[in-house]
């Protein structure tokens, strides 16, 4: 899908070759918060871990309810939810020896709107 937009165009006697482009991330922080985040989602294992936890919402799901979706053994699950824990997508609660993770949508919402990518909608 192709969108098309309007560019502004500086007028020939401001001084200036084009208009000023607008920021929406505000520092160095925000930026590299929103890499983690897509640095997480990048990873096509990590996103439907990420989709299913979120079809879960708002209960959660342990760690053993991960594994055989996706066909990878306990580590390497137990892996790619730490990386999502860190972008901050997910939570992570240890009862006993299992772990359950439960999704943070203010995190997947704001980096939406941070990116400026209001073209998904969450739950």
């Amino acid at each position: 899908m192709t969108v098309r937009a309007e560019l502004p165009v500086a007028s020939a006697d401001s001084g200036e070759c084009c208009a000023p482009v607008p920021n929406r991330v505000r520092d160095d922080a925000d930026v590299d918060r929103l890499a983690r985040v897509f640095k997480a989602l990048g990873d096509s294992t990590r996103l439907k871990l990420l989709v299913m936890i979120a079809d879960a919402a708002p209960s959660e799901l342990c760690i053993c309810d991960l594994t055989k979706p996706v066909g990878l053994s306990q580590p390497t699950v137990s892996y790619h939810m730490k990386q999502l824990v860190d972008a901050g997508l997910v939570v992570r609660e240890q009862r006993g020896k299992w772990a359950y993770f439960q999704l943070v949508p203010e995190a997947i919402e704001s980096a939406v709107r941070a990116s400026g990518l209001e073209l998904f909608q969450t739950k």
